[in-house]
């Protein structure tokens, strides 16, 4: 029998589809299933989106694009970055990939093998140390500590960095915790990675989702950060398409031509009419937006409020995206305890903290992309198993 290569026992994976496919296998049984594990708007797309596509096919884009991306789209980008982060951005830094998690994948295999280091945070997106351990790096967790926001420490932070690292990812707002990182630690990331000369993965894939009239601040704003990060974002969240599969990379000059040549090798192009559609996102009404975070803001208040009323449960307000990750440590039971029992006493479908790391346990992520109405009543058959 064939062998899979040693590397493949190195290789992660998202526990939110694992957690899906078990709770859709459940409502097969005839169980009523309350979903809150999966990171998506519940949103239709925008109608305009939806529309631009299908010009596009109209228009004959169903052939091969560059593998770069449409230069249209790239160009539509890079106005729609240099309006939100207040600098030029040149479209021939863009990088249109299917999807966002291509753009961690390829920076990871551009940068990382073995003997170098990554940092990335944990509780963290799985994916970020599965793919850095998988190109034969060594993955080292930054604590996010409840503490202080679920934000880390920027001592710990300095304590990590070694000769060996090579790369830093922040995220912010983060998944899983919804939490936001501060302008002035922002500000000392930055020297640090300046200092160290690491290159910097930013995932602003959240940046559209604040709480309180917040705005986005991205580390590119300090000195010597243009240079050395990748900014990943897309349109997965901002304009519910994550079906669409499409993201988008900013990259440093140094790495467009490499991640160019894995986007050759690997998909050759992203979907060309999707991309045309994409620029309809950009460049029409931005009334979608808002309103999905009117209703986000009234879900998080009401999931807070709700984890907060039930026993050995403790939660602070997200301040940004639409996750809210509860200490569950009071009902002693671990991540993985609770979870298992929210699923099948209670027909609620979360995820156990430990899906996102090691620092993950003795939390839960549940996502408030579904409505107020089952959102209370997932409240209320996770308070009848407490």
């Amino acid at each position: 029998m064939t062998q899979l290569a040693s590397r493949q026992a190195l290789l992660g994976t998202e526990t939110a589809f694992e957690t899906l496919a078990k709770a859709k296998e459940l409502e097969r049984q005839g169980k009523s299933i309350i979903h809150l594990e999966i990171g998506e708007p519940d949103f239709d797309t925008p109608e305009h989106i939806r529309d631009a596509a299908k010009q596009a096919l109209d228009d004959g884009f169903t052939h091969y694009g560059a593998s770069a991306g449409q230069m249209e789209l790239r160009e539509a980008i890079a106005r729609h970055q240099t309006k939100r982060q207040g600098y030029e951005v040149s479209a021939d830094s863009v990088i249109v990939t299917p999807g966002g998690k291509p753009v961690m994948f390829f920076t990871i295999m551009a940068l990382i093998e073995q003997g170098v280091e990554a940092i990335y945070p944990n509780p963290g997106f799985p994916i970020y140390e599965s793919m850095i351990e998988y190109m034969g790096g060594t993955a080292v967790p930054l604590q996010l500590n409840e503490e202080t926001g679920y934000n880390a420490d920027i001592d710990n932070l300095r304590s990590l960095i070694t000769p060996r690292t090579k790369l830093l990812i922040v995220n912010s707002p983060n998944n899983p915790c919804g939490s936001v990182i501060p302008e002035s630690d922002l500000e000392k990331i930055a020297a640090m990675a300046v200092e160290n000369d690491l290159i910097v993965l930013s995932d602003e894939i959240y940046k559209d989702m604040y709480y309180g009239g917040q705005k986005h601040v991205s580390i590119t704003k300090f000195p010597g950060m243009r240079e050395r990060t990748v900014i990943l974002d897309g349109f997965s969240k901002s304009y519910a398409m994550t079906g669409w599969r499409l993201g988008y990379g900013v990259f440093p000059d140094f790495l467009v031509e490499p991640i160019t040549r894995l986007m050759t090798n690997s998909v050759s192009c992203t979907s060309v009419f999707s991309q045309m559609a994409a620029i309809a996102a950009l460049e029409g009404p931005q009334d979608s937006v808002a309103a999905m975070m009117e209703e986000f803001t009234k879900r998080r208040d009401l999931v807070v409020e709700g984890l907060n009323s039930l026993p050995g449960i403790t939660c602070l307000t997200p301040r940004g995206a639409f996750y809210a990750f509860p200490n569950i440590r009071g009902t002693g039971m671990s991540s993985q305890e609770f979870a298992d029992k929210a699923l099948y006493e209670a027909g609620v479908a979360l995820l156990a903290g430990t899906a996102f790391g090691e620092f993950g346990d003795g939390y839960i992520r549940i996502s408030f992309a579904n409505s107020q109405e089952n959102l209370r009543e997932a409240i209320e058959r996770l308070r009848k198993i407490l």
